[in-house]
């Protein structure tokens, strides 16, 4: 009789979730690194489906010889692509590698998630099924779905990442109860309401607690890189002297007019729910860090790492990138409460990667840390970070929060999926290695600086890639950054022209 999701997830070993470091491992993994999130979400990221190269860092696991790898896509990945990770790995041949790697793809590339299609080809689960060793194998994938879940039961093999049925807990309700639990800062808030009346009042509430608050946010209960959060402004409504039934009239017909990114964000307040917290303001800085960790079966936990996010869009909370590690002064505090968060997450019987989102407010020489946010998945931050353990042998130090190099040497980054210019469409990965490799701008593991890409798949049809730049301080890797940034828009620039003097002069000689 075939095990159910919860029984072939007690198969899994704690050392099946390291990604370094379980040597003589002889596991077979599964690589699904579908986006199986709400449609219109993905709607509004260019070059979706392109975005199942990131996973392709997790390969860091054919260090280890007793590795094999299943990779799938939806469409077909070029060799230059999966060889460009391949070379980066220290320590292992990449010929050796290539052979315990198996790549398949969908031959689809609709807009529906890779898990959606796989479980559409009987007849390619089945060949890929037939590579899984039983008691062997297991399955990683950036988010878990039910459609990963039936994915998990139909191969029989199980699925290193939290049930669904405990979302719940990656939710912003859930967040915010798991930070009360853990006793981690959080800014004041509502629960949950379901339509605009109950948001009015809920926010008249909040209001009428905190009258300084000028300004507070409105977050759908499941949103996606900031897109399900919209900045509400309090102070012009001049809601001080004001009846409460005046106050909770004004506050619902401004309700009306909020600049929400999702489309439709009413029907997702009605379906889901939303609730209102507290703008942070004040203090004489402001950033945005985030602390990421894993749990690995049997519960135990690691914090990975930490990062500030880089953050824009119409509403200033749309992720864009992010820059390795965290501020110092807060660094520690950060890994204290992302240690506690994910130790919550645990008894939860959360599994896998996690990561919570914060903001920091400096008073004088305090900071103050509010919590935001848990995701129950992987995100923006975890391929740069896997890009990082991918190209050298260092570790993370608890002690400090910074990543050692085997030399003593700090390795910090600055990372985005979004390097995006008009110049950049029409060139190709080749184009783009040939003009990093000239301009001496790729990694250098002897002298551990320089730049990694991901993403090569948008760059012809939309001009956007990724990359992860690296070096031995905070300053280094920006400029690493800008000048990979500099390197390949003007040499894309130069390209283009040298193409249109070239037709005009075809043109012009043409009888």
């Amino acid at each position: 009789m075939p095990l159910s999701f919860a029984e072939l997830q007690q198969q899994l070993q704690p050392a099946w979730g390291q990604e370094n470091g379980a040597k003589g491992a002889d596991v077979d993994l599964l690589v699904v690194p579908s986006l199986s999130m709400d449609p219109a979400q993905m709607a509004m990221i260019t070059g979706a489906h392109h975005y199942e190269e990131r996973q392709l860092f997790s390969l860091i696991r054919l260090r280890d010889p007793g590795v094999r790898a299943i990779y799938v896509t939806s469409k077909l990945l070029p060799e230059l692509v999966v060889d460009a990770v391949l070379e980066l790995l220290p320590g292992v041949p990449t010929s050796h590698a290539r052979r315990r790697l198996h790549l398949f793809d969908t031959d689809d590339a609709s807009p529906r998630s890779l898990t959606e299609k796989l479980l559409e080809r009987p007849a390619l689960l089945a060949r890929i099924k037939d590579l899984l060793r039983p008691g062997r194998s297991l399955m990683t994938c950036f988010v878990v779905s039910e459609q990963e879940k039936r994915l998990s039961e139909l191969l029989q093999i199980p699925l290193l990442g939290t049930d669904p049925a405990l979302g719940y807990w990656g939710s912003k309700a859930g967040s915010r109860e798991l930070f009360a639990a853990c006793g981690v800062p959080h800014p004041a808030g509502s629960g949950l309401v379901y339509n605009l009346d109950d948001l009015a009042e809920a926010t008249a509430t909040l209001w009428e607690d905190q009258p300084d608050l000028g300004r507070c946010v409105v977050k759908l209960n499941e949103g996606f890189s900031g897109e399900g959060n919209a900045p509400f402004e309090l102070a012009p409504l001049q809601l001080e002297g004001r009846s409460g039934r005046e106050r909770r009239q004004l506050i619902r017909q401004s309700l009306e007019q909020l600049p929400m990114p999702a489309p439709s964000w009413r029907l997702l307040l009605g379906d889901r729910g939303a609730l209102v917290e507290a703008w942070l303001e004040g203090g004489d800085g402001l950033s945005s860090p985030s602390v990421q960790g894993t749990i690995y079966p049997g519960g135990a936990v690691d914090v990975l790492s930490t990062h500030e996010q880089i953050l824009g869009g119409p509403s200033g909370q749309t992720y864009l990138g992010c820059q390795f590690p965290c501020a110092d002064p807060y660094r520690l505090e950060l890994m204290r409460h992302g240690q506690a968060v994910g130790e919550a997450l645990a008894q939860r019987g959360c599994l896998e990667r996690y990561a919570v989102d914060f903001i920091a407010r400096r008073f004088g020489d305090r900071w103050d840390l509010q919590a935001i946010e848990v995701n129950l998945r992987q995100g923006g931050t975890t391929h740069p970070y896997m890009a990082l353990r991918a190209i050298t042998t260092g570790e993370l130090d608890p002690a400090t929060g910074l990543f050692m190099a085997p030399t003593g040497q700090p390795l910090h980054y600055q990372a985005s999926d979004n390097l995006a210019d008009p110049a950049l469409r029409g060139l190709l990965p080749a184009d783009l290695i040939d003009i990093v490799a000239e301009a001496d701008l790729h990694y250098d593991p002897a002298r551990l600086r320089g730049s990694v890409f991901h993403l090569l798949g948008c760059l012809s049809e939309f001009g956007k890639l990724g990359m992860t730049c690296v070096g031995g301080s905070a300053a280094e890797a920006q400029a690493v950054y800008r000048a990979t940034e500099s390197q390949l828009i003007g040499s894309a620039q130069l390209i283009g022209s040298a193409q249109l003097i070239g037709s005009a002069q075809l043109i012009a000689s043409a009888p």
